[in-house]
């Protein structure tokens, strides 16, 4: 599923003329797809791509409210736990934000677009 949502996400951006964000915002979505399933125990999960006042809004839902939707502080040795760690750097250096909306069921994240 990740594949999949990876790939289309590359797809819609790029016809949609946003291929130099695509890298970042392709990340973003592996990463909060992942947790998406890991913390729904495998259900549906649903990615919306947007775009809002010159920025790219990236929205994974996965319908189960959950406090998982944090960034944590992971040692050296953990194979796992830094993907909203991840998320939360990418959108400082993309001068844009994330956070969580219904509970938890659904994280976001927003990338600055530059100025066409």
């Amino acid at each position: 599923m990740v594949g999949v949502m990876r790939r289309r996400a590359r797809q819609r951006l790029s016809a949609s003329g946003l291929a130099y964000v695509a890298d970042e915002a392709v990340l973003i979505v592996s990463e909060l797809v992942t947790n998406a399933i890991v913390h729904s125990g495998g259900r549906e999960v649903a990615v919306i791509l947007s775009l809002r006042a010159g920025f790219l809004r990236i929205d994974v839902h996965d319908g189960v409210p959950s406090c998982h939707a944090r960034p944590k502080v992971s040692r050296d040795a953990d194979e796992d736990g830094r993907g909203l760690v991840l998320v939360q750097s990418l959108a400082e250096v993309g001068r844009g934000t994330w956070g969580v909306e219904n509970g938890g069921a659904t994280t976001w994240c927003e990338l600055e677009l530059a100025a066409g």
